[in-house]
Formats: C-alpha cells, sequence, structure tokens
C-alpha cells in the first residue's frame, strides 16, 4: 500500500472536452509541485525497448461531485493542511492574463469549480472522499 492517495474531484456537470481540460491543467500544475519521487513515477519499458515515462505507479482515483460539494471539499482539504489544486470557470475563456483578472473578481462563493485534486495521506483523503462515487 502507498503513504500517499491521489484523487481528483471533478465536477459531473461540465462538459467532457471543457472537464478533461480541467483535469489536465491541475495534473500538470500539481505534478511539478509534488515531484516525482512522491508521486512514484516510473519509466515502464515496453518488450520493444521503448519508453514510457513518468507514469504513476500509485492509483489514480477520479470522482464526481457537484461545484457545492467541491467547495466544502476544498474547505476540508483547507482545515486538513493536504495538498490540492483547484479549477475554476474564471480560468477559462480567453487568455490566461485576462483569466487571472476575472478570478480576481470574483469572491470565491461565487466561483463555480471544475475540479479538486489532492495528494497526502492515504487515510486523511480516503475519510474525506469516501462520499464520492466515481466517475463514469
Amino acid at each position: 500500500m502507498f503513504a500517499n492517495k491521489l484523487v481528483a474531484v471533478m465536477n459531473e456537470k461540465i462538459e467532457p472536452g471543457v472537464i478533461m481540460n480541467a483535469l489536465a491543467h491541475m495534473c500538470i500544475g500539481f505534478g511539478s509541485e509534488i515531484g516525482k519521487e512522491p508521486l512514484c513515477l516510473s519509466n515502464y519499458i515496453d518488450a520493444d525497448g521503448g519508453s514510457h515515462p513518468n507514469i504513476s505507479e500509485m492509483p489514480f482515483m477520479i470522482l464526481k461531485a457537484n461545484s457545492n460539494k467541491i467547495r466544502a471539499l476544498r474547505a476540508a482539504v483547507l482545515e486538513a493542511r493536504i495538498k490540492f489544486v483547484d479549477f475554476t470557470d474564471s480560468m477559462t475563456i480567453g487568455t490566461y492574463v485576462e483569466q487571472l483578472e476575472r478570478t480576481k473578481l470574483i469572491k470565491e462563493a461565487n466561483l463555480i469549480y471544475y475540479g479538486i485534486v489532492l495528494f497526502g495521506d492515504w487515510d486523511k483523503v480516503s475519510e474525506l472522499t469516501r462520499k464520492f462515487s466515481l466517475w463514469k
């Protein structure tokens, strides 16, 4: 068993292309923050000697919820001091500069959460995410 758990909780009401984009953005940022060793990244070698680098050995659960449940999870994660990254509606449309400025104008209670990715103690993350269903 792994000491840490990696989980994403994604907004089930957002269209597939948009939600995959949000997940990709969160994973890029999160991976650079956490690093190769804690994420247990390995280089898989196929029978032809081809390399498939930086694939995590640990499971990565993708769960679903609505924006308000993701907001509540984010608050609980902050309180528990678990590492996370989230993605909101203000982070779409336009350039990243426009997205940064738009986010500054929206109070947290008015953000629509597209998702959150958590990484931390297996038991703590499990406890916080057990009420969510698997993404199908």
